[in-house]
């Protein structure tokens, strides 16, 4: 069940400003949304022929390359979030 409260902490990991009142509309809207996917569940599938793509879609890969690495200034030139030789990211 999705609650008020886990709709709060999701917005806030999300960094989503939330309005009065729309906390409690999402976690009626979210329960609904769920409720449809639980029909899911319910498909039996045990007698079900794997699914095939009409297109070959096998992963392509190339081999890897040794080659010139970039300097430390040019790895840190575009950016003012370094920090002892390491990207700095933003404190949680």
């Amino acid at each position: 069940m999705v609650d008020k409260e886990d709709v709060e902490r999701v917005a806030e990991n999300a960094r989503i400003d939330l309005e009065e009142g729309e906390a409690s509309e999402f976690a009626e809207e979210l329960e609904e949304i769920l409720e449809v996917f639980s029909k899911i569940e319910d498909v039996d599938t045990e007698d079900a022929e794997p699914s095939f793509h009409p297109v070959d879609i096998s992963p392509s890969s190339r081999k890897d390359e040794e080659g010139e690495t970039l300097s430390f200034e040019e790895v840190f030139a575009n950016t003012e979030n370094e920090e002892d030789g390491k990207f700095k990211g933003p404190s949680v």
